[in-house]
């Protein structure tokens, strides 16, 4: 039986290691993770003994077939449970993620299905991630961030990089959200900030929040 321990050390080493295909070192895992770099080795040695990981010392980890396939499920729960919490129990986009973190360990397959019937099958969770089915598929969608948007083009905004609660409710403050069409005004080269305009409102956001916010062409 695996852990609540052990399932988030996976997810954690799914998500820094580009959806579990890149080696991710020890280091990285305890900042993510916020423990200690002994700890961690501990840990991946123990999951590599169970064939959830392949680990090369002072190189680092790489999820197994087995490993991503638990990481995967992880990231599923997590984002169908996201969608529930929103458009059935009226929580916004920046209260859903600790309360995610912990329903992602409920383990009875058939309440996650039933969950995704009962949601009809969405494809994206509040914040533009792609939400795997029951075999693993993620529907992927064409974006870039805002930074790399192009003068003149409008966009529709698709999802966040940033899911913290500070970022969602300046999003909230200024008015933007998935699905918000945005006209990129002016890139300035000082300090990489953008003009957009919106909803007819202009505004400049600086290069943090440029780099945060996904978006795909109209």
């Amino acid at each position: 039986m695996i852990t609540l321990t052990e399932e988030n050390y996976i997810k954690a080493i799914y998500h820094l290691g580009k959806y579990g295909k890149a080696m991710v070192n020890t280091n990285a895992i305890a900042e993510a993770l916020e423990t200690k770099a002994s700890s961690v080795t501990d840990m991946v040695k123990k999951l590599s003994e169970k064939e959830y990981l392949n680990y090369k010392k002072y190189q680092g980890v790489v999820l197994t077939e087995k490993g991503k396939h638990i990481a995967v499920n992880i990231v599923r729960k997590h984002r169908l449970w996201e969608v529930f919490l929103v458009e059935k129990l009226n929580f916004t986009w920046d209260e859903v993620h600790e309360v995610a973190e912990h329903l992602e360990h409920i383990r009875s397959e058939k309440l996650i299905n039933e969950l995704d019937a009962f949601l009809e099958f969405p494809s994206y969770d509040p914040h533009g991630d792609p939400i795997p089915d029951k075999n693993g598929n993620f529907k992927n969608i064409d974006k870039i961030a805002l930074s790399q948007s192009e003068i003149s083009h409008i966009y529709t905004c698709v999802g966040v990089k940033d899911t913290s609660s500070h970022f969602l409710k300046y999003l909230d403050g200024n008015k933007i959200g998935l699905g918000t069409i945005i006209e990129v005004l002016h890139k300035e080269p000082f300090d990489n900030s953008v003009k957009i305009k919106f909803n007819a409102t202009e505004m400049v956001v600086s290069q943090n929040v440029a780099k945060n916010l996904f978006l795909k062409e109209v």
